[in-house]
């Protein structure tokens, strides 16, 4: 199974929570699947799958964010899939080690949080990010990367004093799914 062939698996058992809004994602992001091959990568004109992961820290109730270094913006960890990458969910996870320098991190068990479609410059256009959350090992210490202006924790309800409705969205989704496995 290739890298495509994951994301189209792992699309079509997303649940989404019985959100509408995701189920109408999730169709678009097979749709978009279908119709380009190259749809999991930077160089597909039309948009691509992305894999981001919002890294947690349960125990302190903290989420650990990124100044991104070109767009200025506190995001979750996150990038583009990359020839190496086998599973949607091992490029989430990828990126989040790479941006947060945290080793050890885990995703939390099951599908995606959410599924978040976002406008980008040209000539991509669109970012389909399929969005996971990871978890951060007890007492873990967090390195920036050459991507990032800074990293720092926040609380839960700090989140949407800094960032934007896609990342409120995703923390909101993130702290539900760890409801769900308490």
């Amino acid at each position: 199974m290739n890298l495509h062939d994951d994301a189209v698996l792992v699309l079509k058992n997303y649940g989404g929570g019985g959100d509408g809004a995701q189920e109408e994602l999730r169709r678009a992001y097979l749709e978009h699947l279908a119709v380009h091959p190259d749809g999991m990568w930077k160089a597909c004109g039309a948009g691509h799958l992305t894999a981001s992961a919002l890294v947690v820290d349960p125990e302190r109730g903290k989420v650990l964010l990124t100044l991104h270094r070109k767009l200025r913006m506190w995001l979750q960890m996150g990038g583009h899939c990359e020839p190496g990458d086998a599973t949607l969910a091992g490029a989430a996870l990828r990126e989040a080690a790479e941006e947060s320098g945290i080793a050890g991190l885990t995703l939390l068990a099951g599908s995606p949080v959410t599924l978040d479609r976002h406008a980008i410059p040209a000539p991509c256009n669109w970012h389909l990010d399929v969005q996971y959350a990871a978890l951060a090992p007890s007492g873990s210490t967090e390195r920036i990367s050459d991507e990032s202006l800074d990293l720092r924790w926040f609380a839960y309800d700090e989140v949407p004093e800094v960032a934007d409705s896609s990342v409120v969205r995703l923390v909101e989704r993130t702290r539900a799914a760890l409801d769900g496995v308490r």
